[in-house]
């Protein structure tokens, strides 16, 4: 599959792709529900989507798999209640929100941790993801083994680029409902709110926040420089997002019939990443294309001022030193 701006817009015949209703689901011996909070036209819902066709295909059509994207289910903080109860039984969410519930699964999100991609996919599908599935693990969820990609994270604002660390202070930027975030623009100085994403759009639009931060796709696809005017690649953050499984929804699955529904999820994870790095390729030209202005801050300024702050201290104590000395062993430096 190839990823275009043609493919992600054309929007109403993605909605009843993504979307599987009907007569055929009854059929199904085991119908279950995937929820996720991003625009149908983002590359993990078409990827989910032939996921789930290759899943009814291969099972002969025991298991279907139903797509609710956009918040459809509610927001992220509900979905995961949902998922935890047995609502939904699949759910893609952030580490960094995940940290709600399983604390050390925010780890990957540390300020500045991450130099690229190739460092990235060595440390989630090394020795650091697998740390992190286990913490999951331990608070009844399954989770798959690949994770899939949202990408770095940049800065948006409304009234001005952010090119030093000074820029931030004072400045309202809205971050996901997750400790981690808050604590690191509070060490910036900046007045963090947080905001469920499908509230992101209405909050700057009305001005309760100056700004937000997203990696590109997102902010292309949810057309947020409809309500922003510069962009900042700070690269501040990578995140993305780990598939989870109702553990009991899970288990009701024959052996053989998980096997299949893991297999062609973690596939579809993998051609998810690519099909973001080519998407990030085109979205900032597409970006001014829209009358965005693009900066490129220098990162070291901003892992200087954090660790002046005490943040990544903070941090390593919060983790604990096993989870932290994996976390720099996987990223090849230092952080504290």
């Amino acid at each position: 599959m190839t990823i275009s701006r043609r493919t992600l817009l054309q929007g109403t015949a993605s909605v009843a792709m993504v979307s599987t209703f009907g007569a055929r689901a009854q059929s199904a011996e085991f119908t279950y529900k995937y929820a996720n909070n991003l625009p149908v036209t983002h590359p993990m819902n078409l990827r989910a989507k032939e996921a789930a066709d290759k899943i009814k295909q291969e099972t002969n059509g025991r298991v279907e798999i139903q797509i609710f994207p956009n918040n459809q289910l509610g927001s992220d903080t509900d979905m995961l209640s949902q998922v935890r109860s047995g609502g939904v039984e699949f759910f893609t969410l952030s580490p960094l929100i995940l940290s709600t519930l399983v604390p050390n699964a925010s780890i990957s999100g540390i300020g500045f941790a991450f130099p690229n991609y190739d460092t990235v996919w060595k440390a989630m599908d090394g020795e650091l993801g697998a740390y992190v599935r286990g913490q999951i693990a331990k608070a009844n969820l399954v989770v798959m083994d690949k994770i899939w990609d949202n990408g770095f994270r940049q800065i948006t604002s409304s009234n001005k680029p952010i090119q030093t660390p000074e820029d931030l202070k004072g400045f309202k930027i809205r971050v996901p409902v997750s400790p981690l975030w808050t604590s690191m623009f509070s060490a910036f100085g900046s007045a963090p709110a947080s905001i469920n994403f499908a509230e992101v759009y209405t909050a700057l639009q009305t001005k309760v926040v100056d700004g937000q931060e997203n990696p590109l796709a997102i902010i292309s696809t949810a057309k947020l420089f409809e309500v922003q005017k510069y962009t900042s690649m700070t690269n501040h953050m990578w995140d993305g997002f780990w598939f989870l499984a109702n553990r009991r929804a899970w288990e009701r699955l024959p052996e053989d019939l998980r096997a299949i529904v893991a297999k062609h999820l973690n596939a579809a994870a993998v051609e998810e990443r690519a099909d973001v790095a080519k998407l990030n390729g085109n979205v900032k030209d597409e970006l001014v294309s829209k009358s965005m202005q693009f900066n490129d801050p220098n990162p070291a300024l901003f892992r200087e001022a954090l660790r002046k702050a005490g943040f990544y201290a903070e941090w390593k104590k919060k983790y604990g030193d096993e989870a932290w000395a994996i976390l720099e062993k996987s990223v090849g430096s230092s952080l504290s």
